[in-house]
């Protein structure tokens, strides 16, 4: 086996994957606030096996393959077994159907994306990022916890409508930014988007990783706004051209 620059990246989505795994071992102890933790690095290890990629110009399809092999582990079985062990075991069948969506989705979604995939740089997203989501429910377990380790009240009551929803937005055609790259040309080119992921990543340092969920919630949201935003303006266009076609009397 030959060994190629291609290992450091091929690293970090291994390391990204146990971390997965490592996950659902302590959330089937009960350990959530630890089950949680490791989904978190496992979407560290996950943004820098790309980063390690474009610096070692190893890029491949082998790459794209393993990356959504861990990613369904981390970011789908992970959450999905974690929300499932922490609150909605108690809806039985149900509670199970939810839960599963987190996976199921995601693993639609990300062979959607490999399907689509034409090169290796994107600028957008079609659907939340399976990271994404799965970060938006551990940073969401993470803020409404309990001393105990159990969610509140109304957090837990809102979980399963927030699990199905996070879920959908993988599979819907919604736009959400790529992670930019830091450098002049990509803020000449996208200066608000650099802009705004700065400031999101100043706000999660400031407040020590207490306003994740907050910045999750609004990336969310700014994704669905800017949606219908743009289902109207296609709607008005369309009328406005209707109204200017020449119309013919018989």
């Amino acid at each position: 086996m030959r060994v190629t620059r291609a290992v450091v990246p091929t690293l970090f989505t291994v390391l990204n994957m146990f971390s997965g795994f490592l996950s659902i071992i302590h959330a089937s102890e009960g350990r959530f606030l630890e089950a949680c933790y490791f989904i978190l690095l496992a979407g560290v290890f996950d943004s820098l096996d790309g980063v390690m990629a474009r610096l070692t110009k190893s890029s491949s399809a082998f790459g794209i393959e393993i990356d959504s092999l861990s990613d369904i582990v981390s970011f789908g079985a992970a959450p999905a077994y974690l929300v499932y062990k922490l609150y909605l075991f108690q809806f039985e069948s149900v509670g199970m159907i939810i839960s599963s969506l987190l996976l199921i989705l995601g693993g639609i979604r990300l062979a959607r994306f490999n399907v689509q995939l034409v090169g290796f740089d994107k600028e957008h997203f079609s659907g939340l990022p399976i990271p994404a989501s799965a970060i938006a429910v551990v940073s969401y377990v993470l803020t409404f916890r309990t001393d105990s380790g159990r969610l509140e009240a109304m957090a837990g009551t809102l979980l399963a409508p927030f699990v199905i929803v996070v879920s959908l937005l993988m599979v819907s055609k919604i736009k959400y930014d790529t992670l930019p790259k830091i450098s002049k040309k990509e803020f000449k080119k996208h200066p608000v988007q650099l802009i705004s992921f700065f400031f999101a990543f100043l706000i999660i340092v400031f407040t020590k990783g207490a306003a994740i969920f907050y910045v999750f919630a609004a990336f969310i949201i700014f994704g669905i706004l800017r949606a219908l935003l743009s289902m109207v303006k296609k709607e008005n266009k369309t009328e406005q051209e209707i109204e200017e076609s020449p119309s013919y009397d018989l």
